[in-house]
């Protein structure tokens, strides 16, 4: 009994270290990830904002349907597996050059927005330019993102399968 009674002390112990390491973090955090693709940029564009047939391409995304406007812009709810359910709006858009999303909820324990910008290349392809401007509001989870999964696993996610769905491989930088 006294073996499970100090595990569950360990345990507690390392989740509170998390939690305070976590707290001194900032909430804020600026990524940015460019990829390649041998793609025009309208390609590109129309893939990026067919979000009805996102979940064809992107193996973490289950579903994605669309909600009422907000504040006069169009919203789309992605679901990932049953419990990650993130509405985003579109705030921005100049096609094909650039789409601004931001989470349209205040319950999350995340936040944030995301700029994506296409610049044609010399080859007749184009460059997929992610910038995620991204809040964390929970001390735990600020710590998670940053050391365990890293703040730039979403973006790579979405350019990986972003490659994939042109039968390209993804160099990230």
């Amino acid at each position: 009994m006294s073996v499970i009674i100090v595990i569950v002390c360990v345990l507690l112990g390392i989740v509170s270290l998390m939690a305070i390491v976590g707290s001194m973090l900032p909430a804020d955090h600026v990524v940015t990830r460019t990829i390649s693709l041998n793609q025009p940029p309208m390609q590109v564009w129309q893939v990026m904002n067919d979000f009805q047939g996102m979940a064809s391409w992107h193996p973490q995304l289950s579903s994605v349907k669309r909600l009422s406007d907000q504040n006069g812009h169009e919203v789309w709810e992605e679901s990932y597996g049953r419990n990650m359910i993130i509405p985003l709006e579109t705030i921005e858009s100049e096609p094909p050059r650039r789409l601004v999303r931001r989470i349209a909820s205040s319950d999350l324990a995340f936040g944030g927005e995301w700029e994506y910008v296409i610049t044609p290349t010399t080859n007749g392809g184009c460059q997929l330019t992610i910038t995620e401007r991204g809040t964390v509001r929970n001390p735990l989870f600020r710590f998670l993102s940053r050391y365990v999964m890293g703040h730039a696993s979403t973006i790579e996610n979405y350019q990986k399968a972003m490659a994939t769905r042109f039968g390209e491989t993804a160099n990230i930088r």
